[in-house]
């Protein structure tokens, strides 16, 4: 056990002091630091910041249980869990696993959810035709660069040209 203990400090000392830059003018720059608003991707499933509300986290673990599941045409409208999800499908999953909606609702729907704007923490995105989610910074989509491949954390952003922002109040 006290050798597990001297191996673990010493491969912390080792892996703290690669992370900053020594010498010089004696000033330390950190690698990375996380957003407290963000949640990072890690093997493709997002999670969430320390101080993510509830809502949030269940939205996050929600998105992250369909995600990689086909697209399907009318997916999620007919039985809440599916074998695969359109725009509306997921982000209504998604939205009523956190708490944040009582039922499915198509795209057109969403126009009119929540408050107008972006939210702090979840920002659906709506137009005629197609909604997607942004929570804690991270994309949640079924549209890729270049077709419908399923609701999936996209690690680049879009164009909002077109799309009406609305969020849950208070999120």
């Amino acid at each position: 056990m006290r050798l597990r203990v001297v191996f673990f400090s010493l491969v912390t000392a080792i892996v703290l002091s690669s992370c900053a830059r020594h010498g010089g003018g004696g000033r330390y720059d950190a690698a990375y630091k996380a957003h407290p608003y963000r949640a990072v991707l890690v093997n493709g499933r997002a999670v969430p910041p320390g101080n993510a509300p509830l809502p949030v986290r269940r939205a996050i673990a929600a998105a992250n249980r369909i995600q990689g599941l086909p697209y399907k045409w009318g997916g999620g409208h007919a039985r809440l869990n599916d074998s695969g999800y359109d725009c509306s499908g997921a982000t209504s999953y998604v939205l009523r696993n956190a708490g944040l909606l009582e039922d499915q609702m198509p795209s057109r729907g969403f126009l009119r959810y929540g408050r107008r704007g972006h939210g702090q923490w979840i920002t659906v995105c709506a137009r005629n035709g197609h909604v997607f989610l942004i929570i804690a910074g991270l994309r949640f989509d079924t549209y890729g660069r270049y077709r419908q491949d399923g609701p999936r954390w996209r690690p680049y952003s879009r164009s909002m040209r077109g799309y009406v922002l609305r969020h849950p109040p208070g999120l």
